[in-house]
């Protein structure tokens, strides 16, 4: 009994239920229960983020290499960006488990913007946009991104892929791409003979192919082996297959990380002045924080670990490229692959993202000389894949069989991002996708029949002024029916716009004028009438109802046919909808 009286006592001293209420007692435990990691060790041991910063490291290493190459700026810059991604963005409480660095994303409006106004200009450009992102982080503005349709979102990646892939193909080959989207496709064939009749494009190529095929089949190798990252593996082969004697492939042309930090001067913000300049600082802000923030949600479905504060780690998208601005380097968004590459290492805090900032810092100031070993085809062939990845070719049949509404706004913006540019093809797909919620919110369905000498509209839906003319052409068949009588009934209408109640007013007054009797049910409580009766007010007797004004000469009359439908009016088709 003393024992039993002792157990019952010490949980009530916890605050818990007394004796008798276990179901109760038990559910506080629960919640104290600390998370362990798949091994069973408890959450976010040192030894672990260790291992999974190490992890990640060696995923963002050829990533952050390859997006500089294929930006058309020294490889540097892409370290010195992976780095800051590590060190600043990594430090701030945003998301936990979400990894930042240069974006392959990026990689093509990078070139773009750079063939067109220099490197140098690059820094005041990502310095501004950091700049942005963190004025809309402050204003909380960082929940709007996800207020995007996701066609729009599949068709932009999808756009930035398939046009990476093509300019990829090149440098693959040692070969210089030609310039647009649309030439590099175009120069495909030649590139192909190209590769047929020089070793040497042969040998980068099939370092290339090789890259590509270890990124697809790498992941169904078994064993720890399988942890390594492919790009690494393809990275490896290629500086083996470089040192061969008789084998003449393009490698990396490496300077020193300190003398490429390049801080942007008086002249390059001088050049905010420029209007395409502001454009290109506008763009890069909206497509680095979206592909931002739709990273971090769907980081946040791979771990059961905190959410994502979107607002602040927006402003810890825009510290990051801010001081990226400052130091002339790459600009920055959060990466799916080391995000992903982190989680499944096991992290559960942000030690891990940010430790794997400072081995690149480590690699590149200790060993540099490594990098210049790296085949330039194999870090083509890297991003090439990361391109097929970003196209997502299977989410177009799988889009059209859900939603071909939505099908055409993902291809839409794709083929303008492609034809023209990522910001015109995403404000093409915005609009698109707007047009299209409004024509599916503007639903309205219009029946018509005519019963002895009434010419009978009955309205349901929303009418707006998408659906005018179908209106239009319901009112002109109701008056062209030739009976003294219409009968207008919107009481269906969930929502009648300007447009349509001013068309519909002045049928009303046209008809009326021509001596026709019209009956207007208008949506809604009529205005000026009573919601409920008052008690206090007594009704009128009939007798003084004879004591109530007569109606004036231009009073308006309006006929409620109390008669019940027809047997067979629900099964008559629309007259339009």
């Amino acid at each position: 009994m003393s024992g039993a009286h002792a157990r019952s006592r010490k949980p009530t001293a916890r605050g818990s239920a007394p004796k008798g209420r276990g179901e109760l007692r038990d559910q506080p435990q629960r919640t104290r229960t600390r998370p362990t990691t798949p091994k069973g060790n408890p959450s976010g041991p040192l030894s672990t983020e260790i291992t999974a910063s190490l992890v990640v490291f060696l995923v963002a290493l050829p990533l952050c290499i390859g997006v500089a190459v294929a930006s058309g700026v020294p490889p540097e810059l892409g370290i010195i960006s992976g780095v800051i991604g590590g060190l600043v963005v990594g430090a701030i409480r945003g998301s936990t488990l979400q990894v930042s660095g240069p974006a392959a994303g990026l990689a093509a409006l990078v070139a773009e913007t750079v063939a067109e106004h220099g490197v140098a200009m690059l820094g005041v450009i990502v310095l501004c946009s950091g700049l942005l992102q963190i004025i809309l982080g402050l204003v909380r503005l960082g929940r709007l991104f996800q207020a995007i349709s996701l066609a729009v979102i599949q068709g932009m990646l999808a756009g930035i892929g398939l046009p990476l892939m093509f300019s990829q193909a090149y440098p693959m080959a040692d070969a210089k791409a030609p310039g647009t989207p649309i030439e590099n496709m175009a120069g495909i064939p030649g590139l192909l003979g190209d590769i047929l009749t020089d070793r040497q494009a042969m040998t980068a190529a099939l370092l290339g192919v090789v890259t590509i095929a270890l990124s697809f089949l790498w992941k169904k190798v078994p064993g720890p082996l399988r942890k390594i990252p492919a790009a690494l593996i393809a990275v490896g082969i290629g500086i083996a297959v470089a040192a061969l004697p008789g084998v003449d492939v393009k490698t990396l042309q490496v300077g020193s990380l300190l003398d490429s930090v390049r801080p942007p001067g008086g002249e390059q913000f001088a050049g905010l002045a420029d209007a395409a300049i502001i454009t290109s600082v506008l763009t890069f802000t909206v497509i680095a924080s979206a592909e931002s923030l739709f990273t971090a949600a769907a980081v946040d479905r791979m771990h059961s670990g905190p959410r994502t504060r979107y607002n602040t780690e927006l402003m810890a998208q825009g510290a990051g490229n801010t001081v990226a601005g400052l130091l002339g380097a790459l600009p920055i968004t959060a990466v799916v692959a080391r995000s992903s590459a982190n989680v499944q290492a096991g992290a559960k805090t942000r030690l891990s993202r940010t430790l794997h900032g400072l081995w690149l810092l480590a690699f590149a100031l200790l060993v540099p000389q490594v990098l210049a070993l790296i085949p330039v085809s194999v870090l083509a062939g890297v991003l090439v894949h990361s391109g097929w990845k970003l196209f997502a070719p299977e989410e177009f049949p799988k889009m059209w069989r859900q939603d071909r509404g939505e099908f055409v706004v993902m291809t839409v913006t794709t083929l303008v991002i492609v034809a023209t540019a990522l910001l015109e093809g995403v404000i093409v797909g915005l609009g698109a996708g707007i047009v299209l919620a409004a024509l599916r919110m503007s639903q309205t369905v219009i029946r018509q029949h005519i019963e002895e000498d009434t010419a009978k509209v009955v309205m349901a839906g929303n009418a707006t002024f998408l659906r005018l003319p179908q209106v239009i052409e319901a009112l002109e068949a109701a008056a062209a029916s030739g009976r003294p009588r219409i009968r207008l009934d919107l009481t269906g209408v969930t929502h009648l716009d300007h447009a349509c109640r001013n068309q519909i007013e002045e049928f009303t007054a046209q008809q009326r004028g021509t001596g026709i009797r019209v009956e207007l049910l208008m949506p809604g409580p009529v205005r000026g009438a009573d919601p409920a009766p008052t008690p206090t007010k007594p009704a009128l007797a009939d007798a003084d109802t004879a004591a109530l004004p007569a109606p004036g000469p231009g009073a308006e009359w309006f006929y409620l046919d109390t008669r019940p439908l027809p047997a067979d009016y629900a099964d008559r088709p629309p007259l339009v909808g």
